[in-house]
């Protein structure tokens, strides 16, 4: 699947939190997390923190249509131990996501196993045989212009693991060129999803760190029926 890759300019102050071990940013949408194939593709948060300190890793990714948190480790052991954080599910995530329609309920579960849709990849299935369990925890924040803000809590990490859980309940998330119809995906100028909150022990000093990215989703911008 080919697309038009124009990253967003650098920002500097795109950095949320730094020590002499972590580096984290607030990865803007229409950024690719690492490198992809091609010299056209080599501009990426990986890319630009290295930049920053040549000696930063990446810990963990995040769609390019996403925005948000994104967390490098800074040498070896701080980037293994990160690692290992994601790898047990000690770290505690929040995304937020604008979603077509008004959820009925005011907070639920998503409990669908996801696969590689392989003639479609990088695309993802529901696959109730083969998937792998993927659990998704939602609660509602606001709803308005036939579209709802939920706080979206991922329990397992699979790829498109939110976009496709929301379009496979019937809520597809605005602007997702993926997983949505052409009306839910113009209904946004972007995809309407941000991870906002990461929540974890230094893996060097034990203590609590909570980073917060600020979000600029825009959240409903047509009518359902334009």
């Amino acid at each position: 699947m080919s697309f038009d890759y124009a990253p967003p300019p650098p920002l500097e102050e795109t950095i949320l939190f730094e020590d002499e071990h972590i580096l984290a940013v607030n990865k803007p949408s229409g950024l690719l997390s690492v490198p992809g194939r091609g010299d056209h593709l080599s501009d990426c948060a990986e890319a630009r923190a290295k930049a920053h300190d040549r000696n930063a890793r990446t810990v963990h990714r995040l769609d390019m249509d996403t925005s948000g948190i994104l967390l490098f480790g800074k040498g070896a052991e701080a980037h293994r131990r990160l690692s290992l954080l994601f790898a047990e599910r000690k770290v505690e995530k929040r995304y937020i996501a604008w979603v077509a329609g008004l959820m009925p309920e005011d907070d639920g579960d998503i409990d669908l196993p996801l696969a590689v849709d392989w003639p479609n990849r990088p695309l993802q299935k529901v696959d109730m045989e083969k998937g792998k369990p993927s659990l998704t925890c939602w609660r509602v924040l606001e709803r308005r212009e036939d579209a709802t803000l939920l706080a979206l809590t991922p329990k397992t990490g699979r790829t498109h693991q939110l976009r496709l859980h929301c379009a496979a309940i019937g809520h597809a998330i605005l602007g997702d060129r993926f997983y949505s119809d052409p009306t839910v995906r113009k209904r946004a100028s972007r995809l309407q999803l941000h991870a906002e909150t990461l929540e974890f022990h230094h893996p060097m000093t034990e203590e609590w760190i909570s980073l917060q990215a600020p979000s600029n989703l825009s959240g409903p911008l047509l009518a359902k029926n334009q």
